[in-house]
């Protein structure tokens, strides 16, 4: 099992650094993909800016991430917010930061500090959460045994809410079939809880998912 800190919101924040007006967003993501789609929107949104930069930390170990000064000189912007990151142990995150320039220069030393403060405000006002690697279940049941599928399922789910195993797709005829996303660790025991539902069948997940 691997487990792991990522934020389960978007957050943003603001704040002002002799003139220059930094506003942050901490985003959650899953992919490489994901986080430079977002980038490329934030870019769009704030095109009036005079630099937008970012970073973001992927996967349960951690070892795939990545980050741009956008301008800035070189190691002024984006190691300081991939560093906010990593003081807070967090993966699967985008933090990107937008400058609006104010007139006064900050020097090096200035702006490496002004990122890392922006970058920690936007972490500070995300919720925290601990992340599982995730993978998929599919099975089928009879049409009779649906309730006693349906049950078991949703009591893999907290009070609070947040979904611990999600229905990805389902087709209820005579004979039924569902996928299933959820904690890989969760997979042994819910495998084996639904196969005791007379007439289910589980089909083995053939990868996971980070």
């Amino acid at each position: 099992m691997a487990n792991y800190l990522t934020i389960a919101n978007q957050s943003e924040a603001a704040f002002r650094e002799k003139m220059s007006r930094f506003i942050s967003f901490a985003i959650p993501v899953t992919t490489a993909a994901e986080a430079k789609e977002y980038v490329a929107l934030y870019t769009n949104e704030y095109h009036d800016a005079r630099h937008v930069c970012w970073a973001y930390m992927l996967g349960s170990d951690r070892k795939e991430f990545l980050s741009s000064d956008n301008g800035e000189p070189s190691g002024t912007a984006g190691k300081p917010i991939l560093g906010q990151i990593n003081s807070f142990g967090l993966t699967n995150v985008l933090i990107i930061v937008v400058r609006y320039f104010g007139g006064i220069k900050l020097g090096t030393s200035g702006l490496i500090a002004a990122y890392r403060e922006a970058a920690r405000l936007a972490i500070e006002a995300a919720e925290i959460i601990e992340g599982r690697d995730m993978t998929t279940l599919s099975l089928t049941f009879p049409y009779l045994a649906m309730n006693d599928v349906m049950k078991l399922v949703k009591a893999q789910n907290p009070a609070n809410g947040r979904e611990c195993v999600k229905i990805i797709s389902q087709d209820f005829d005579n004979t039924c079939s569902m996928t299933l996303s959820l904690p890989l660790d969760l997979l042994p025991e819910l495998s084996g809880r639904l196969e005791a539902i007379s007439g289910t069948s589980v089909i083995a997940p053939e990868d996971s998912e980070n």
